[in-house]
């Protein structure tokens, strides 16, 4: 088993790292300043020293380097790596171009999940790698150890890949967000329980099966719903749902034309108000 040290107690690194270490691989040191990071290591992983960077470096096969994104080159840069070492950052934004020029070998390693503080389940979670074809040797069996997945991403798509995330990950959370506003303001009293089994069916019916699993006015081709909807709602919330309407009528392809048409002249009137006022 590879010996890995932690550079960083963040919230991904200390759950990572104890994962890691409940597979059976050494942890043999982690890196933390702040006294919330040392608060979060002693609790999550226990027993393990903590260290300066140099230290945890020379003691590891594999240094992962769990800090903020903004700083994974500076870092990176100042430990003492070698040839026989593997250095592993977890942003999924960045790809190898912060571990440039590095002694040991690049891989960029991004677990698709949030890490809220805790111990965080990792079956069947898919992990997203980039690196050189010799780093395949190390990154699989340690993703496998658990229990989870791994793909692979040419360094020029880590930002596509990680834009995609971000689209149906955050802004679903905002969609939601906004949903729960319109239904409170409409006096519903229960908002999270009206929404949460429609959600939970329609994102499964989506994983499933794509656009085919659109329901409500726009799969029906109803333009004087979807009207009525833009009348009554207001300022951030009715532009993010004519822009969703937008797109869902692309992707409704079985409307007929005179429907499209329908969507598009009523939409389009959406986003030619200036007013403030709901279109006509």
């Amino acid at each position: 088993m590879e010996r890995i040290g932690l550079i960083g107690a963040g919230r991904a690194g200390t759950a990572l790292g104890a994962a890691l270490a409940a597979a059976g691989h050494p942890l043999v040191g982690v890196t933390a300043r702040s006294d919330a990071s040392l608060e979060r290591a002693a609790r999550l992983l226990p027993g393990v020293p903590v260290l300066t960077a140099d230290e945890v470096t020379d003691r590891a096969d594999v240094v992962l380097v769990a800090v903020p994104d903004a700083v994974i080159r500076e870092v990176a840069q100042m430990l003492p790596l070698t040839s026989a070492q593997y250095v592993v950052h977890l942003s999924g934004a960045h790809g190898l171009t912060p571990l440039a020029g590095l002694e040991a070998t690049p891989v960029a390693l991004h677990p698709a999940m949030t890490f809220p503080g805790g111990p965080v389940a990792l079956d069947g979670v898919m992990f997203t790698a980039t690196g050189p074809d010799t780093a395949r040797a190390l990154v699989e069996p340690l993703v496998k150890a658990l229990g989870a997945q791994v793909q692979w991403v040419a360094d020029d798509q880590r930002t596509a890949y990680h834009a995609g995330l971000v689209h149906g990950a955050n802004h679903l959370t905002t969609l939601v967000t906004q949903a729960v506003a319109v239904l409170r303001e409409a006096g519903v009293t229960d908002p999270v329980a009206t929404l949460q089994p429609l959600l939970a069916t329609t994102l499964d019916n989506t994983l499933r099966s794509g656009h085919h699993a659109l329901t409500g006015p726009i799969a029906r081709g109803d333009v004087d719903t979807v009207a009525a909807h833009l009348a009554v709602l207001s300022g951030r919330t009715r532009s993010t749902y004519a822009e969703l309407a937008r797109a869902t009528v692309e992707l409704a392809d079985w409307l007929e034309a005179g429907q499209v048409a329908g969507f598009g002249e009523v939409l389009n009137g959406h986003r030619a108000d200036r007013t403030g006022e709901a279109p006509r």
